[in-house]
């Protein structure tokens, strides 16, 4: 598995442009993201309550990293178990983040998607090569959570006073490729709102979203920037979870 993504260099007049597709993308595709299963920390793939065979595309993970709270790197594993990998380590871990580069796929003409460039599927409508990164906070944080290595797309929280009740008023912030992401989508509750209307960034990549839930909150920043093979695709489409969890009332 490797363990680091290469950036990709972008333009102010790249990041505009891609800013503008973005706006009118649909928020449709699967992502991954991070979350508790019988007292474990899974990776999911899905969309919605639709949680995925993980395993079979664990190939496709070109990442997977823990840190502690200063944000050093900690030793961290994935073990199958059943459809989902779960999170194992010997030592205390502050934070999980995950990169997935899910291919490229084209739409045909009746409206099916190939795993294949647009000059391999005649007709060919939207093509475009899909990456899909994944932040998880298992503690709150106590410094500003930094960009991480392979995050080319990161959703942040801005500061580390996150709101511990649903409904707050919540700061964030997206980065592109280490710039601010004007035009980006973010949604606030990936998991069991997945149609809802997105946020978009203003022209410093700041949205300010509401905390969904008293419990395992999963945001998604999405956002597409330009090809960089237009024989293959159209575009490249990025997702980015950042999940954690609200402590419930004690039983």
């Amino acid at each position: 598995m490797a363990t680091c993504m290469r950036l990709v260099k972008v333009s102010s007049l790249a990041l505009a442009a891609a800013a503008s597709v973005a706006a009118v993308l649909p928020a449709q595709a699967h992502g991954i993201w991070f979350a508790q299963r019988a007292r474990q920390l899974a990776l999911i793939y899905g969309v919605g309550a639709d949680d995925l065979d993980a395993v079979a595309r664990e190939s496709k993970l070109t990442l997977v990293k823990g840190y502690d709270e200063d944000w050093n790197d900690v030793d961290v594993k994935l073990r199958d178990a059943g459809a989902i990998p779960v999170v194992d380590s010997d030592e205390p871990v502050s934070a999980v983040a995950a990169v997935m580069d899910y291919g490229i796929w084209t739409k045909d003409a009746s409206g099916e998607f190939h795993n294949k460039g647009r000059d391999e599927v005649p007709g060919a409508g939207l093509s475009e090569h899909n990456f899909k990164y994944a932040v998880h906070l298992t503690r709150m944080p106590t410094s500003q959570v930094p960009l991480l290595p392979g995050q080319t797309l990161q959703l942040v929280p801005v500061g580390t006073d996150i709101p511990q009740k649903a409904g707050s008023p919540m700061k964030v912030r997206v980065y592109y490729a280490g710039k601010p992401a004007a035009g980006a989508q973010v949604m606030t509750d990936y998991v069991n709102d997945p149609d809802e209307v997105a946020v978009k960034t203003d022209k410093d990549g700041y949205a300010t979203v509401k905390v969904r839930n008293q419990g395992i909150n999963v945001l998604m920043a999405i956002f597409v920037s330009p090809t960089d093979n237009p024989v293959k695709y159209q575009q490249l489409e990025h997702r980015a979870s950042l999940s954690f969890v609200l402590p419930h009332l004690p039983e």
